[in-house]
């Protein structure tokens, strides 16, 4: 049994395993194709579990991660970051080996790109559904038609349809409020379809966010999906309602460093470093930097909820438990914290150490 003496993030491949098959067989249900994104695992070997599933079309995060999914033999990418000209060396690459879909949002893009492009790639227009971080507004059709105008021209450039991101379903505070979200940016870039499918009658629709799709169920008139998280689900996901805490299939296990009975307090080398700042908001008003579990050997229990991570430096966290719990903790214990971000989580670990003792490696 691996023995645990520094931050290890956990990974129990059955847990992982189920949520990707689950998923897949909700976008089966919607008769749509699924391009999950692979940002939130970036490794080879977790990877070939969907293709168990079927799945050979994959969304990345960027054109390093879209290198490193093309060498373990992925060969049909959607970057799903806006590019510009300054990325034109890579895609080049990339798109003499594999088929490469690129984002742009702006008629100077698609202009520099198309000069200095040598090979043919997939294009969609990236629309802002109401999430207000990248992508032209669905609602402007103005400057939407500027640029298919634009691409009637081209010929590197071969438009395949529109792609949004809904992220602002995280910020829902309520299902009321969750139903509400999707169903305006489903409007909205449904719309789209409507207005232009006389001049573009093959173009899709990509929808892509962990909530909607776990939860949500009226979907129609999208062509494809992207959701990335649900593949390890984590605190924030739960909180959302996305998922049930036993269906996140990875775990911080953080060695105990000291214990603070006149504070109820547990000093534990998890850090920002390890764990992200990413925060969540408890219903009392405190913070939680992750949930902390009890560990039996290299499994936890979400059954037996310790404390929360109250607060974090670099390396350490404080976790603030019970009166009757702090007695029972000692210094060399070993604690599972599950998360707030799974992503950013297993971004900055770089591997995992699956529940059956082997090590899994990421994108580096």
């Amino acid at each position: 049994m691996h023995q645990i003496i520094e931050p290890t993030l956990l990974l129990n491949k059955s847990i992982c395993k189920a949520n990707i098959k689950g998923m897949a067989e909700r976008v089966k249900s919607w008769k749509a194709d699924f391009r999950p994104h692979f940002k939130t695992h970036q490794s080879a070997e977790v990877a070939e579990w969907f293709r168990e599933e079927g799945i050979e079309r994959i969304t990345v995060s960027s054109f390093k991660m879209a290198f490193y999914f093309a060498q373990n033999g992925w060969k049909d990418i959607t970057v799903a970051l806006t590019a510009t000209k300054i990325n034109a060396d890579v895609i080049n690459v990339l798109a003499s080996k594999i088929n490469l879909n690129i984002l742009v949002e702006d008629e100077y893009t698609i202009m520099e790109l198309e000069n200095l492009l040598q090979h043919p790639v997939g294009l969609f227009i990236k629309v802002d559904t109401g999430y207000h971080r990248t992508g032209v507004d669905a609602d402007d059709l103005v400057k939407i038609k500027k640029l298919l105008n634009r691409l009637r021209d081209t010929k590197k450039l071969i438009f395949i349809g529109f792609l949004t991101h809904a992220g602002n379903t995280y910020h829902s505070d309520n299902s009321k409020e969750f139903i509400e979200t999707v169903e305006l940016g489903l409007e909205k870039i449904l719309a789209l379809k409507t207005f232009l499918m006389d001049q573009f009658p093959l173009m899709q629709l990509s929808w892509g966010d962990t909530p909607s799709c776990a939860v949500y169920n009226n979907f129609y008139g999208i062509d494809e999906f992207r959701p990335g998280n649900f593949v390890f689900y984590d605190n924030m996901q739960v909180h959302i309602g996305s998922c049930q805490m036993s269906d996140v299939a990875v775990c911080m296990a953080a060695p105990v460093l000291a214990v603070h009975p006149q504070r109820n307090e547990i000093v534990v080398h998890a850090g920002a470093v390890h764990l992200s700042k990413d925060r969540l908001e408890l219903a009392d008003g405190s913070s939680s930097y992750g949930t902390v579990v009890k560990m039996n050997g290299l499994n936890w229990d979400v059954e037996q909820i310790l404390g929360q991570v109250k607060s974090l430096s670099q390396e350490h966290g404080i976790i603030s438990v019970s009166e009757h719990l702090i007695n029972t903790i000692k210094p060399g214990d070993v604690l599972g914290i599950i998360p707030v971000h799974s992503c950013l989580t297993a971004n900055l670990m770089k591997q995992f150490l699956c529940t059956n003792g082997n090590f899994i490696e990421m994108l580096k």
